[in-house]
């Protein structure tokens, strides 16, 4: 199991990226939040709201993922995976229902 951590400009956006990835089977839950950004972008601060998304599902499925997200923003975002290495067995039985290799 993985966790994809994902940058979206706002909660509609990660809302129509959750639903297509629940539609399409490749996450079995996902979360998401507003938090706020400081970045340094061609040398000069910025502060902006953002809206996090977090994705549960399988590692081999970064790929998919990251076109479902392409087709819903046409700018680029981050998108990080983190290996999870320990989870709950019936955690891990609910995604291995739903996000099937």
């Amino acid at each position: 199991m993985v966790i994809l951590y994902i940058t979206l400009n706002n909660d509609d956006e990660a809302r129509k990226v959750g639903y297509k990835l629940l539609e399409m089977n490749l996450a079995n839950c996902v979360n998401f939040f507003p938090i706020t950004c400081i970045y340094n972008y061609k040398g000069k601060l910025e502060e902006e709201g953002e809206t996090v998304l977090i994705v549960k599902t399988k590692k081999s499925k970064f790929e998919e993922i990251e076109k479902v997200i392409k087709s819903v923003i046409d700018y680029d975002n981050f998108i990080g995976q983190f290996v999870v290495t320990k989870v709950n067995d019936s955690f891990s039985r609910w995604i291995d229902q739903v996000v099937k290799e």
